[in-house]
């Protein structure tokens, strides 16, 4: 496994995937949990978020398991339109989370150290999403992009966290300016990830487009 790691790209892509499956799973589990105990369409929403996560990333690690050969071309791209009909999904689910957490005014509110610790994984999620992208820039695997294209989404969702508990902690503006911020931010983070998936969508409609026009020449 060590060599794998080391020596491919691909394999290192599919296991951080793997993992981070693992933890989208966990976290929908619990948050299904709190939402059936709580009666809870906040906890309800968090479960669906984290739910749609891990199906994306569940695919994506089941087409590229067998680390020994690449899977064919149309299962890759079936992959990648089905990535980008879950993001879509993604947006509507990330607006129902917006719209519960402004008309309940529900923000998780943090001391220093925890805020910090918060910021600085955010950061690090966003670091590490624009370090894939230059890394794999040249690699033509529509799964990798897929994958990528996931860990775009969770980091603008992260984003949009982060600053609903920022603004509770450290803030010192009045709630309707807290309100439009967070209603304003809201909104752009749902539109980048539902054009994320449409872009998605197109681009793997067209490359379908090309393999059987290539087919039948």
């Amino acid at each position: 496994m060590g060599k794998k790691i080391v020596s491919s790209q691909r394999y290192r892509v599919i296991l951080s995937a793997a993992v981070a499956f693992a933890f989208n799973l966990l976290y929908a589990v619990y948050h299904c949990v709190l939402g059936v105990l709580n009666s809870s369409f906040w906890f309800i929403a968090m479960c669906a978020f984290y739910g749609v996560l891990a199906t994306m990333r569940f695919s994506a690690v089941l087409c590229g398991r067998d680390h020994h050969k690449s899977p064919p071309d149309d299962t890759e791209l079936f992959v990648v339109k089905f990535t980008g009909m879950m993001l879509v999904v993604l947006g509507a689910v990330l607006a129902a989370v917006n719209y519960i957490s402004l008309s309940q005014n529900i923000a998780a509110k943090h001391g220093e150290i925890i805020m910090i610790t918060i910021a600085t994984y955010t950061f690090y999620k966003i670091t590490m999403a624009i370090v894939k992208a230059v890394k794999q820039r040249k690699n033509p695997s529509p799964l990798l992009r897929a994958i990528r294209s996931i860990g775009y989404a969770e980091a603008a969702a992260s984003i949009l966290n982060l600053q609903r508990s920022m603004l509770v902690s450290f803030g010192s503006m009045d709630n309707g300016r807290v309100r439009l911020m967070n209603a304003m931010t809201g909104a752009a983070v749902c539109v980048f990830v539902l054009v994320l998936g449409l872009f998605m969508m197109v681009r793997s409609r067209k490359k379908e487009q090309e393999i059987w026009q290539n087919q039948n020449l």
